[in-house]
């Protein structure tokens, strides 16, 4: 990282930033280009989890090329100044990157579901097997991430 002032380094303070996060974007690879998703997910033991219709650009660069990138961010807020130069931004973000892998088995959709929801409430959550067939469910075991803030 090129700032080091601004690395959060402590786990602590990644998992936190996650924690808050309401949307985190999934970078995949469709052929040669890049395409960036916004998603509602959960997080739990290193891994990420997502939901999607069983369809789709998202479901088909996964199944050509499991290798994504992720980002969260916070608190973005822009930091003006008389000086052009000096305008800035106060943030807070991660970005990591990880293999997606389909989840196939029934229970595991339900408990990979249910830590997507835990993400958004504390509520306890049934998945009636009829949905649960219809839903994709994607895991992202996370190889690395990084934090990174400035004004706080």
């Amino acid at each position: 990282m090129r700032w080091k002032d601004r690395e959060i380094s402590d786990e602590s303070g990644i998992k936190a930033i996650i924690g808050k996060a309401v949307v985190c974007r999934l970078g995949l690879v469709n052929g040669n280009t890049p395409y960036v998703v916004p998603l509602c997910f959960g997080y739990h033991d290193n891994t990420l989890y997502f939901h999607s219709a069983l369809k789709g650009l998202k479901i088909d660069c996964i199944r050509k090329n499991p290798n994504v990138c992720f980002e969260f961010d916070l608190n973005a807020e822009v930091k003006e100044s008389e000086n052009a130069c000096d305008w800035g931004m106060i943030f807070q973000s991660v970005i990591g990157f990880g293999k997606a892998k389909f989840i196939e088995d029934s229970n595991e959709k339900r408990n990979a579901l249910g830590i997507i929801m835990a993400q958004y409430s504390d509520k306890q959550f049934e998945f009636p097997e009829n949905e649960v067939k219809a839903t994709a469910v994607i895991r992202v075991e996370i190889d690395s991430m990084t934090g990174k803030q400035a004004g706080f």
